[in-house]
């Protein structure tokens, strides 16, 4: 090969190497992730919001599943699980939670509108966006009962946003949101397709696959017996989950009482609920009678307010269960106030594991006095959840709390302003576009042409090399003769 040709080759084989190892290693081996964590913020429709619990319709709204309001008209969704490819941007994230919407009540009890939405899931593929739902309507008029499943209900626009390169989180901040032809049939016929409905805004975890040939982590082993309590009806762990009442954490966060609340002792926020965890009494099997002590407080605090909740306990017999604790108010204390109660039929365990899942809860007479007469007794409180393992090996089985993601965790409205983003760092950051994980197309030019420009300066200090190492080898011109 000619010495020129040698050189070139060996300048382009520089530069390839010199503008690979520019590029992350990401971009050239984008491997799917998995989304695990995270929550989504959607207030449906907020006109719809304002007629269902306004003048005309009466009505109300109850969560489900775990789902919380944050702001004033949104509603939070929340465990985020699916699947996310850097390579083409396509995602799909599933969340757990539900609202029901109730309106025109009836006198026989019903309700002419009755509306309940729940696992939104947002799916995103060839840069189009769309939001699945469960939803089950009631027509207006005939009372016909629709149920489904995972309907495309709304579409997305995601205009302006490159899904493509994000490492993790994945955020998308007030993305607009239009009702589609079947999502406007299913909501009972209250807007037509194209409805602009609330943006929607949603935060997830990435997860990184994990490596060929290696292990899943260990799963944590089941905690032994308490040192002096027999495995006949003791509990070995349990917890209690409640929310107070969702008008009331609104009321504390809200503008008149502009407060909050903290959390100690080992109380965990759900966002619409709290956990009272590390149960411990009794359990009997015969009678499905209970009676258990939690650890962990919330205190509430804000204008001419300050309540503590603490030393919460749970007590079930005949069927029915009573919620109590002592009840701090300022400077005054009152032990073991009967706050709700709510029913427990059939409390019987399961593979060592008894549950109550979200039943009905109602204000006692102590409870409606613990909350400075804001409720009065009888009033339907937030549903309340208990778990309570009586085997050593179902303590692992007690529910996870709703898993809402990285990012933080307090109230907030997004900005209307914003611009649909999806964040590409790998902890918590500023929306950035999703494709910003590297160095810029331009950057690369320029960084490129200038190693180019290297590249073939070494190139030619070669070929000038190898020409005076070729001269310097050759024999010598015989000398002229005349």
């Amino acid at each position: 090969m000619p010495p020129y040709r040698s050189a070139r080759a060996f300048a382009a084989v520089l530069l390839a190497a010199l503008l690979g190892a520019l590029v992350p290693a990401g971009a050239a081996q984008a491997a799917e992730r998995t989304v695990q964590g995270g929550r989504l913020d959607w207030g449906l429709k907020s006109s719809f919001l304002t007629y269902v619990t306004g003048p005309i319709a009466q009505g109300n709204y109850r969560l489900t599943s775990g789902a919380a309001t944050v702001g004033g008209n949104q509603f939070r969704f929340h465990s985020a699980q699916g699947s996310y490819d850097p390579g083409t941007g396509a995602f799909e994230a599933r969340f757990t939670g539900g609202a029901h919407f109730t309106g025109h009540r009836k006198p026989d009890g019903s309700h002419e509108l009755d509306l309940s939405v729940s696992r939104p899931t947002v799916k995103v593929s060839g840069g189009r966006g769309t939001l699945h739902l469960d939803l089950v309507s009631k027509a207006r008029g005939t009372g016909e009962v629709t149920r489904s499943t995972q309907m495309a209900f709304a579409t997305l626009d995601l205009s302006g946003v490159d899904m493509r390169g994000g490492r993790g989180p994945i955020r998308l901040d007030t993305v607009p949101a239009a009702l589609t032809a079947q999502g406007a049939t299913a909501f009972a016929g209250f807007y037509p397709a194209g409805t602009p409905l609330d943006p929607v805004s949603l935060s997830v975890d990435l997860t990184a696959p994990r490596p060929a040939g290696s292990a899943p982590a260990p799963k944590p082993s089941p905690s032994a017996t308490p040192e002096g309590q027999s495995a006949a009806g003791a509990v070995q762990d349990a917890a209690v989950d409640w929310g107070v009442r969702r008008t009331f954490r609104e009321y504390v966060t809200g503008s008149v009482s502009q407060g909050k609340w903290t959390l100690s002792g080992g109380a965990r926020d759900g966002g619409a609920l709290f956990r009272f965890p590390q149960g411990k009494g009794a359990y009997d099997a015969k009678k499905q009678s209970l009676d258990a002590a939690f650890a962990g407080s919330v205190r509430f605090t804000g204008a001419h307010l300050d309540l503590t909740l603490t030393k919460v306990t749970a007590k079930i017999s005949g069927g029915r269960g009573t919620l109590s604790a002592d009840v701090v108010n300022g400077t005054t204390t009152t032990r073991a106030v009967p706050l709700i109660t709510f029913p427990a039929a059939d409390f019987v365990p399961k593979n060592g594991l008894a549950v109550l899942t979200e039943v009905p809860a109602t204000l006692t007479e102590g409870g409606s006095k613990a909350f400075g007469g804001m409720y009065k007794a009888g009033t339907s409180m937030d549903p309340v959840s208990l778990a309570v393992a009586v085997d050593a090996a179902a303590v692992a089985k007690l529910p996870a709390l709703p898993d809402l993601g990285s990012g933080p965790t307090a109230a907030a409205t997004p900005s209307a302003t914003a611009t649909p983003s999806a964040a590409a760092s790998d902890a918590p950051a500023p929306a950035a576009s999703a494709a910003d994980s590297g160095p810029s197309a331009g950057v690369l030019v320029a960084v490129g042409a200038g190693l180019l420009a290297v590249a073939l300066a070494i190139g030619c200090h070669l070929v000038r090399r190898k020409r005076a190492t070729a001269a310097d080898a050759a024999p010598a011109a015989p000398a002229a003769t005349d």
